[in-house]
């Protein structure tokens, strides 16, 4: 399809063409561009970004066709298509690429379970056919579009998952996706606030199958059934599965008319409800019993996300093993190249399928990337990527498998590692081998999540108003150096950290953003100018053991002044004023970055008079300053919770903390953020006590009848305190909360498991979606804060991306 044709399926005003070329590619963020010809990229005017802002950058990587929403500056070389909506755009374009093949589309919908579904799916049909589906999670507006045009000719299936929030949003994906059989997961609360209850949330999800042949559902789920029959036409056939029996790991299901028997590795309620999904579709699409069987003996569990974790040799290693083919590695090498905690970059990837290229066009297109993305080194493991070595270019090294690679005795030494394979290599070996070892206790830190508050927050700034995060301690727990290059890729303007070695640190590890100290003695002066640091200047002796360091330099670090307004913590007070004035005015060299105040009470509407006063003596005090100086400093007072509670004190920037990971201090935002960080490990060992024994040290813990315990390894070496022990705190454990017992150890905790079902490797939750920081914070009387910082460096840190 040519850009031309645009027209065709799109309203909208062709501004310019001079290129008319074939559509290769679709692109709206420039980070992620993989050059080529032919790309597309769709200025999206959101909420918290206007694409529009790097149409340049977009033209600078050689795309040349754009779809717009607002007249641009053209330059005379590209084509330009006006539309009203460029994501409506995107869908109709797709939709028109979309009608190109008439091989079956199986469309998943439901408020839980459909990107496992998708997977487990494809990982059961995998040899039977040539498989195109949606990567990871894509199924929004935006990323179904994304999905559907990697389509091609060379497939034979099509597996698309498709998501919503509000009303109106499913009719049309459905008209993108045109699913032939579809699968409605469940019905539950997630997304609930843009509709009036789940019946409506029901009906709109089951528009996604208004054409399909046949629908796939559970029986059991009967809104789920109600409106299906209301929504589909009367050619659709309806396939309800129910389980009718069920003893350990043996299970009976009903579907078709037909019983069938299965075991299954998962006993979980809701892995099995996603394993019955795609039992009930294989029996729908002809396969037998024995087949079925087969294919859920082989399923793996899904890696929703790239991870990225600390490896051996001062090496980080992401994992994105189980799923390789081009369009993933070009996600997967836009994450590497956002991390510059290393210089060093590496890239492990196995043979790929499915993608309709000739091994030589293949390989030449990965070699590209490769060069594009400036990676150091590739390993390449497979028959087909070793017998295509010569289309590399970069520093390569080949292997025909898995064994003879880690054979090999490969070890990375300062650099990021890319681990990327297909299911079949079993590559988890190899991040395995290259992970740092640790106990296994872990915090996922959800990139992503984290991203999403910070822009959440942003959308509460004017255009002008800067924003500085704050990553002391250790990012609050989330791990400083990975949280700072993330928030240095996505363009804040500063940083703060408590101490100099913080900074220094985050220099040395590739942040070159500004950083301002908060604490900052003499000792630590020489490290200012040596690593471009900024510190805050809280005291008139400070300032001078500071000026008398830098003696007849002319070239002095900026500084930022702390303004005392009612804290009473670190801070020039009025009477210091002139004095601290008399010092400006006799060192010309010395730059006042900015000036700033803490508010005390910001996050609790009780304080909001004293807030206000705190406000005036800041007014008051920064203006004297000011009015001394020949050069304006930015000004800035409030933190997390008076950015949305305290428009009118923004000045010219704003402090963004506890935010950032999710918590509202105010409590009236907290709808909007999403929890960044999760406490996980595993139980340890199950133990029967007997009616009267004592658990755990002191003795404090009694079994007052027969009691099953869990030991979780866990204690208050890592972060999860003493306070916690004797029912105080409680642990999710295959989906039920259970309490502590007894005291919490050193290295583990003791947790009441009676009546549930749990043996030794399951998952325990300690905080993340479910308990919350802000309920163990509620159960030991502190504040989220204290639960976050107190999680200790022995705790790996594992962190999370789409």
């Amino acid at each position: 399809m040519k850009f031309s044709e645009l027209n065709k399926g799109c309203v909208g005003e062709m501004l310019q063409l001079p290129l008319d070329i074939n559509i290769q590619g679709l692109a709206f963020d420039s980070r992620q561009i993989a050059i080529r010809s032919g790309v597309v990229f769709f200025a999206i005017a959101g909420q918290n970004h206007d694409g529009h802002q790097f149409i340049n950058d977009a033209y600078e990587k050689g795309v040349r066709l754009f779809v717009v929403e607002q007249k641009v500056k053209m330059k005379s070389d590209a084509s330009y298509f006006l539309v009203t909506d460029a994501i409506v755009a995107m869908q109709a374009l797709v939709k028109m690429h979309r009608i190109a093949y008439n091989y079956p589309v199986i469309g998943i919908t439901g408020s839980n379970g459909k990107t496992i579904v998708k997977e487990w799916l494809a990982q059961m049909l995998d040899d039977q056919f040539d498989i195109v589906k949606s990567p990871k999670s894509y199924n929004s507006q935006l990323g179904v579009p994304l999905s559907v045009w990697a389509m091609g000719e060379h497939h034979n299936l099509g597996i698309f998952e498709a998501g919503i929030s509000q009303t109106g949003e499913m009719a049309r994906l459905e008209q993108v996706i045109q699913p032939t059989l579809g699968i409605f997961t469940n019905l539950g609360e997630a997304h609930n606030a843009g509709f009036e209850n789940l019946t409506e949330k029901a009906a709109e999800k089951a528009k996604l199958f208004a054409h399909v042949q046949q629908v796939v559902y559970c029986a059991d789920h009967t809104l789920v059934d109600q409106v299906l029959k209301a929504a589909v036409s009367e050619q659709t056939v309806l396939v309800p599965w129910q389980i009718k029996e069920q003893k350990g790991k043996k299970y009976v299901m009903d579907v078709l008319q037909k019983t069938f028997t299965f075991y299954l590795k998962y006993d979980d309620p809701a892995s099995v409800e996603n394993v019955m999904h795609c039992a009930a579709t294989l029996a729908l699409l002809g396969y037998d019993q024995g087949f079925i069987q087969l294919r859920l003996n082989r399923l793996s569990s899904i890696k929703m996300r790239l991870e990225m974790k600390q490896a051996i040799n001062r090496s980080y290693v992401i994992d994105d093993t189980y799923n390789n083919d081009l369009y993933g590695l070009e996600v997967a090498l836009d994450f590497l190249g956002r991390q510059n905690q290393r210089a060093k970059k590496t890239v492990i990837l196995s043979d790929l399928y499915q993608t309709g290229l000739s091994n030589e066009q293949l390989y030449q297109r990965v070699n590209d990337l490769l060069q594009k993305n400036n990676i150091q080194k590739f390993i390449g493991i497979g028959e087909e990527i070793n017998q295509s070595s010569a289309q590399f270019h970069v520093s390569a090294q080949f292997y025909s498998s898995t064994e003879e690679f880690l054979a090999a005795g490969y070890s990375p030494n300062d650099e990021i590692v890319l681990v990327k394979g297909a299911r079949d290599f079993e590559f988890e070996l190899i991040v395995n081998n290259l992970e740092q070892k640790a106990h296994g206790t872990i915090l996922e830190v959800n990139l992503e999540h984290l991203i999403h508050n910070l822009n959440y927050y942003r959308s509460k700034l004017q255009p002008q108003t800067k924003i500085m995060v704050m990553v002391k301690a250790l990012a609050y727990g989330g791990g400083n150096f990975e949280i700072a290059n993330l928030l240095q890729f996505h363009k804040v303007d500063y940083l703060g950290v408590a101490y100099a070695d913080e900074a220094v640190e985050l220099r040395k590890n590739g942040i070159h953003i500004p950083i301002m100290i908060m604490n900052v003695s003499p000792t630590s002066f020489r490290l200012l100018k040596e690593y471009n640091l900024e510190p805050e200047i809280y005291s008139l002796d400070q300032l001078i053991d500071f000026l008398d360091y830098y003696e007849n330099m002319q070239d002095l670090p900026a500084i930022h002044i702390k303004l005392e307004t009612g804290m009473n913590r670190l801070g020039f007070t009025e009477s210091n004023l002139q004095r601290l004035i008399e010092q400006l005015k006799l060192n010309k060299h010395l730059k006042v970055k900015s000036i700033f105040s803490h508010l005390a009470g910001s996050d609790d509407p009780r304080h909001a008079d004293f807030t206000k006063q705190q406000a005036a003596r800041f007014e008051r005090m920064s203006s004297v300053i000011m009015e001394s100086l020949w050069y304006k400093p930015m000004k800035h007072i409030v933190n997390t919770g008076g950015i949305a509670s305290y428009p009118e004190l923004h000045f010219d920037m704003v402090r963004l903390g506890i935010g950032l990971h999710g918590f509202d201090p105010t409590q009236t935002e907290q709808g909007q953020l999403k929890i960044v960080s999760s406490l996980k490990c595993n139980v340890s060992q199950v133990k029967k006590i007997p009616a009267g024994e004592s658990i755990g040290y002191g003795r404090s813990g009694f079994a007052k009848k027969d009691t099953t315990i869990a030991i979780i390894p866990i204690g208050y070496a890592d972060g999860y305190l003493r306070a916690f022990g004797n029912g105080i705190g409680q642990m999710l454990i295959n989906g039920q909360l259970v309490p502590t017992i007894g005291n919490v150890c050193m290295d583990m905790t003791m947790v009441d498991v009676t009546g549930v079902s749990v043996k030794s490797g399951d998952e325990v939750v300690v905080f993340g979606e479910k308990p919350t920081i802000s309920a163990l914070a509620e159960w030991i009387k502190t504040i989220p804060y204290e639960i976050l910082t107190n999680v200790s460096q022995r705790v790996k840190r594992v962190f999370l991306s789409e």
